[in-house]
């Protein structure tokens, strides 16, 4: 892959999540049976960070769990013969629960539809909302997210990547060409 540009720096990104967090709060009238659930890889340190926003905004701390959708994809086969399943890690009922599943990127949609089915096998929500942290549009299905740090318009032959420090030792986004 041959770099393109920087899309959004380390500040880009949290400014952005500070938004966001502001506008999960707004939106959800309050924290009152709210939690976040992070798609791996990339969903669960900015579904943490979310967390801390809004800690730091209302005092009060949102469950945050880890979602595993590895057995959900409709793309399994092509994947691996023998994918990794890390599995979810949801220490808290999401019955009832206005869940907010966040990931980094959304092209397709097929990971969110892939979430969404995960998120069903663990309990009945009263809502799931979706966060990400870069809409790129090519969407496959009729999926919008409700929360969005940026919009960035692409081309089919681009690549976005969030690096995180969590994951990947440095906080940015970065565009590519194929």
């Amino acid at each position: 892959m041959e770099y393109k540009a920087a899309l959004m720096s380390s500040d880009d990104i949290d400014r952005a999540l500070r938004r966001i967090a502001h506008q999960i709060i707004e939106k959800n009238h309050g924290l009152q049976h709210l939690c976040l659930i992070g798609i791996r890889t990339r969903g669960v340190p900015l579904a943490k960070r979310l967390a801390a926003h809004i800690e730091a905004i209302e005092g009060v701390q949102v469950p945050v769990g880890e979602l595993d959708i590895t057995l959900y994809r409709d793309d399994l086969s092509r994947i691996a013969e023998l994918p990794q399943v890390k599995g979810s890690i949801v220490e808290f009922s999401i019955e009832d629960m206005t869940v907010v599943l966040v990931d980094d990127v959304i092209y397709t949609a097929r990971t969110a539809r892939a979430a969404l089915e995960a998120i069903m096998k663990l309990g009945r929500p009263a809502k799931v909302q979706l966060c990400v942290l870069i809409d790129r549009g090519h969407t496959e299905l009729p999926i919008r997210p409700n929360f969005v740090g940026k919009n960035i318009p692409t081309s089919t032959d681009e690549v976005v990547a969030v690096r995180l420090t969590e994951t990947d030792g440095e906080n940015a986004v970065k565009l590519y060409i194929k």
